[in-house]
């Protein structure tokens, strides 16, 4: 016989991992809607009432996926950078194939980090998120710095170069573009940006 709410098990060795992974499955599967605490408590093997020990409800889970992607994403940032080291087109290219690469994969989760991180209250996403893009903001005051990119406000060369690799990934998700040619847009996008964006002699 299944066990029932009150036989299942409270406890369990990492329950806000495991919740978060199933939250992350079931967002990918069905949509932020379709997410209860009750049906991953259900999912992962634990009562009904396991999940309020890291999440008061649905919403504090839904913001703590979209802080974890904005971690992740800037983790991801983090490693592009470091690969392509010195060179500056190069860090440039591998920061945007990273960021176009992880919002191919992940859809449903941007959409989420998105939409949170401007809702009100919504401090530590918000932080997170800063994080993650302040990365692409020093990129660019570096590019300033050897003359690699012309004088202006860094945040506005970063939304633009951004809102390029966001169209990229929104056209390869919504299967305008294969996915295939994903990287060759990237680099396409790239070079564009550079020599559009190099100071005037």
């Amino acid at each position: 016989m299944p066990e029932s709410a009150e036989q299942r098990p409270y406890h369990h060795g990492n329950l806000r991992t495991a919740l978060l992974d199933a939250a992350e499955r079931g967002l990918r599967e069905r949509g932020a809607d379709q997410l209860s605490l009750r049906d991953l408590a259900r999912e992962i093997g634990v009562s009904h009432a396991a999940p309020r020990r890291h999440f008061t409800d649905r919403q504090a889970l839904l913001d703590a996926l979209a802080e974890a992607g904005f971690v992740r994403l800037g983790g991801t940032l983090r490693a592009a950078l470091a690969e392509a080291e010195d060179d500056f087109p190069a860090r440039v290219r591998n920061t945007v194939t990273a960021f176009v690469r992880f919002a191919a994969a992940n859809p449903a989760l941007l959409e989420l980090m998105n939409s949170s991180k401007h809702r009100a209250g919504a401090t530590q996403i918000a932080d997170a998120a800063e994080a993650a893009f302040a990365q692409m903001i020093e990129l660019i005051e570096d590019g300033q710095a050897h003359g690699e990119l012309e004088s202006g406000d860094p945040e506005r060369i970063g939304i633009v170069l951004f809102a390029t690799a966001q169209g990229i990934a929104t056209m390869v998700n919504s299967n305008m573009i294969d996915s295939a040619r994903l990287d060759e847009l990237v680099g396409t996008a790239v070079e564009q940006f550079l020599r559009g964006a190099r100071p005037r002699t």
